[in-house]
This record gives C-alpha cells, structure tokens and sequence, in this order.
C-alpha cells in the first residue's frame, strides 16, 4: 500500500449499500420502468449484493438457497483473502447493467468505487473479489433469465373489454393495460401467483342499491368533501409514473418514484435509524424487494383475471359524466389495489425485520415531490398508503382492504417458508 492511498477516503460499507440503491432508484425512475418491473429489477439486484456482502458475517445464511429456481450460490475460497463490500458492488452493477437500460449514468459513480477500492487493496484481493460478485451476478442473472419476463415483453396491447363490469382504458388518456401478463411471472417464494387470490369483488349490477353501484357513490361522495389532509394524503403516496400532464396540445410526463421505490426507501431509513451495518442493511432491502415483487405478481394475477372496472368509468357512464378522480387513475384493471398490496408486503416484512410501533419520519418521496410525512409504524404508513388510494377516487375501499390482506399473507407466508 502506498503512502498516497492512505488519503483515499473510504465511505462506511453501509452507506455504499445505500447509495447503491439510491443510484438504481434514480435510474428506475429516468428510465421509466412500470412499478412491477421495477420491484422486479430491485429483487434481483438488491439479492445480489446481499448474497456477496453476507459473507462479512457468517450468522447471516444465503437467501437464494430457499427460493425457486436459483442454482446454489459460490462460496469464497478457504483461506483467501476477499473484500466483500467491494463483491457487493460488483455483483449488483453486474445484475443493474442487464436489467436496466440507462447504464452509462452509472459509469462514473460505479469507476470511482473500484478506484477507491483498488487504492486500498493488494491486487490479487481486489481481483478476488470482483471476480467472486461477478459470479453472484451471474446466479442471479441466470435466474432472471427463467422468470418468464421475455415472454411478457412480446405480448399485444390490452385494450379491455366492453362487457359490462370490465376494465376499458381510462381518462384522461385512455392508455392499454400496463403488464397484464405479470400474472405468468415465477414467483420467488410463493407456490403459485394464484396461492393467495383474493374474493371476488362485488359483481356487475345495474340496481343502484346493490353493492357494485354502491361502492362508486361513496367514492363519489368522498370525492367531493376531501379534507386539506385527505388531499395531502392522496398525493403523497400517489406515486404513480404514469401521471401525464397536459398543456393546449403538449402531453408529458412527470417523473416519479414506483410504489416499490418509496418503501426501498422506507427500507434505507429504518436502516440508517438502527445504525445496521452493511450486511443487515442489504438483507433489509433483499428481503423487501422479494417481498413486494412476489406481492405484485399475486396483484397482477388477479387484476387482470377479474379485468374489474375503474370509478371513473362507472361514474362517468351512470352518476356524473364531467367527474374526474384527484388522482390520475392508473392504466390498469381495479382489483385489488397494487398500492395497498405491496405497500403491506413491505410493512408486514420491515416490522418483521425492525419491530412493531418503529417511529420514522418518511422522508424517501422528499426529493421528488418535496413532501415528507411521520409514521408511528411501518403498518401505519401501509394503511395511510391504502386509504390514500380511496381518497384519490382510483380504488373501492373493498379493493385497498382486499390488497392489504393479499399483501400481508404474501409476507407471512415468506417469512414462515425462509425461517427468518
């Protein structure tokens, strides 16, 4: 080691797991990917530089081992000397770069890590060790590879159906069903994307006492008496990347964070409050990932085997033409709310990992959309983040409380299956 080197300053494991993630974020949201695509681009990286980082600590076991499909992860080699935060690094950039499009933003900030590392390591450690993230990587890719994700990418468009009671796009611009073969993705954890389907909702009915035409006034009827907080409420967990704006003849997007996106930010601050150190802090985030993308493949399956209707086609057609919702509503059948599914997958795992009544202060939208809220739990942002989806005038109260149980049981279910 030189005497130069010695000035290189070296960031803490754990903020480089975090600022890892904070990268991949701001390139999901560049590059626009739909939220379940992106939680699946944030399981597979996030597993990656756990598998490579857990080796720090031999209490920590591989997640990879208990999950569908993976081919057993290598092992370092007895008695050889490895640096595995640098592992880490390799062996998410390794998965980031083939499941992503907008890679060159990240040559910078990925070259300037292995500087620093390279400035402190002896040359046959530093090459040791990339060489074993790279072979994480490449495990994890080779799953990817499998996961049915190819096949969805050649699907037509889905356009709906004009049966009553079914999903048709949406004002205000009345774009194809996102995803709709979600449904046929392989699960990381769950035996089926089927395993924990939902009832069905309220079915089609055109007597207005009925359950169907019901639920449509009380979205009415809460949409015109929001409170300031109600309103503050449905734009913070909004959330939604498909928003787009209209200015005379000009149509464009805003960029924002996914759903999956806010709670892997949730994810770094609960992190960063208990101090976890890096190996802790990038199991957090592997197991949250795996949790909401098993939890929106379940989602998916099901809104797009019921193809249930939006409000605002309802209360359109029967109640009040002009209407619109608060929120955009979202390209994509009604059943149940992705919202409230993921959003308790992560809550039901982050308390698992942290503990009930974990205080924080919600600060991971504040930089896209300039707000910030508190929570007294993770259970509680999930169930403000359900509700915001009523009062956003996009969702039934029956289709959040229906997301919020099929979220939960996804996560009981993975915790119960991995022993954690």
């Amino acid at each position: 080691m030189s005497c130069d080197s010695r000035k290189v300053s070296m960031p803490a494991d754990s903020d480089i797991i975090h600022e890892n993630e904070d990268k991949l974020t701001h390139l999901i949201i560049y590059d626009v990917f739909t939220p379940p695509v992106a939680s699946r681009i944030y399981a597979y990286a996030s597993l990656a530089s756990y598998e490579a980082i857990r080796f720090q600590n031999p209490q920590y076991k591989s997640i990879i081992v208990d999950l569908k499909g993976f081919n057993a992860p290598p092992v370092p080699i007895k008695g050889k000397e490895y640096n595995f935060t640098l592992s880490a690094i390799k062996a998410f950039f390794t998965v980031v770069r083939k499941v992503t499009f907008s890679v060159d933003s990240l040559n910078s900030y990925e070259d300037g890590l292995y500087s620093r590392f390279k400035s402190q390591l002896d040359d046959s450690t530093y090459a040791r060790s990339v060489a074993f993230g790279e072979k994480i990587g490449k495990v994890i890719l080779k799953r990817a590879s499998t996961d049915n994700y190819p096949q969805t990418r050649a699907k037509p468009k889905f356009l709906g159906s004009s049966e009553p009671g079914k999903w048709h796009p949406t004002p205000p611009d009345y774009l194809d069903g996102v995803e709709y073969c979600w449904g046929t993705m392989k699960t990381l954890v769950l035996d089926s994307s089927a395993q924990f389907a939902p009832p069905p909702p309220p079915p089609f009915s055109n007597d207005k006492k009925s359950e169907y035409f019901q639920q449509n006034f009380r979205v009415y009827d809460q949409s015109k008496h929001l409170t300031a907080e109600q309103k503050n409420i449905a734009r913070y967990w909004d959330d939604n990347p498909f928003v787009m704006q209209h200015s005379g003849h000009m149509m464009f997007a805003n960029k924002k964070i996914t759903p999956g996106g806010h709670w892997i930010g949730i994810t770094a601050i609960a992190c960063k409050k208990t101090h976890a150190d890096a190996v802790k802090t990038a199991q957090a985030y592997a197991l949250t990932a795996v949790a909401m993308f098993d939890a929106f493949i379940s989602c998916w399956q099901e809104k797009y085997r019921s193809s249930y209707i939006r409000p605002v086609t309802v209360i359109n057609d029967k109640i009040d033409a002009t209407w619109l919702p608060m929120l955009q509503t979202p390209p994509f059948p009604e059943y149940p709310s992705g919202h409230s599914t993921i959003t308790r997958s992560a809550a039901v795992m982050l308390t698992h990992l942290f503990g009930e009544n974990f205080a924080f202060q919600d600060t991971s939208d504040l930089h896209y959309i300039g707000m910030q809220r508190h929570f007294n739990s993770f259970i509680q942002a999930a169930n403000e983040a359900s509700i915001s989806r009523f009062y956003g005038g996009i969702h039934y109260i029956n289709s959040v409380n229906a997301g919020a149980d099929q979220g939960k049981k996804v996560t009981e279910y993975m915790i119960k299956k991995l022993k954690l």
